[in-house]
């Protein structure tokens, strides 16, 4: 679907989505409202995601650890945004996926995720590690690899990596998952563990606006 694109810069844009994309969380309740708004206004790749248009054209998007659904609800948003021509002219179309599944192991996300998305959400309660996925054009992984043990995060980071640990460890405390092991690696090591896995990859920086260590790892199978 094409749209007239009226010129809107990013801060009025961010203002629309997260309007419209933490708007139905009210119905899962407070937490869930004010943890989407905080993630989705603070992290820098949901900005990303849509300005470098990594998902454009994928019609089949799996989002392994999705939590309670941020980023379909994220999706929704931005495609909104975009047919009513309230977009960046500079940006690639909002991604506009035909299927978005996610999958989640804490049955407490799981439980927000549906209320939050109604009968649409299509998120299944289970373990990324053993689950099936299906088919799928692209997979998105959002703060979940240093929680597993083929490790992640940039060991590199300095005090921002060490400060970025701290904030996770904080935020598993407070959902009430006790002091979660971080499993963490260089981005070089990690690029080539996907090289040896077939992918080509490249890092982005995202921490700008921040203080923390994060880096958006972008691969494509070869």
């Amino acid at each position: 679907m094409s749209a007239t694109v009226a010129s809107c810069d990013w801060g009025s844009l961010r203002g629309l989505l997260l309007e419209r994309a933490c708007e139905p969380y009210r119905r899962a309740g407070r937490f869930a409202y004010y943890f989407a708004r905080g993630k989705l206004r603070g992290d820098p790749v949901f900005r990303a995601l849509l300005e470098l248009g990594l998902l454009r054209g994928r019609a089949r998007i799996l989002d392994l650890g999705c939590g309670q659904g941020l980023l379909a609800a994220w999706l929704q948003a931005a495609a909104h945004c975009y047919e009513r021509g309230i977009w960046p002219a500079a940006w690639p179309p909002a991604p506009r996926p035909q299927s978005m599944r996610g999958i989640e192991i804490m049955a407490d996300e799981v439980a927000r995720a549906r209320l939050a998305l109604g009968p649409d959400c299509d998120v299944l309660q289970a373990d990324i590690r053993s689950a099936p996925f299906g088919s799928a054009d692209a997979v998105v992984m959002l703060d979940v690899l240093h929680y597993l043990p083929a490790q992640s995060g940039d060991a590199s980071g300095g005090v921002r990596f060490r400060f970025t640990r701290w904030v996770d460890g904080l935020i598993m405390r407070a959902r009430g998952r006790g002091a979660a092991a971080l499993h963490c690696r260089s981005i070089e090591q990690w690029r080539e563990l996907l090289y040896e896995c077939r992918f080509d990859s490249r890092a982005e920086p995202m921490s700008h606006g921040t203080p923390f260590a994060n880096v958006l790892l972008i691969a494509l199978a070869i």
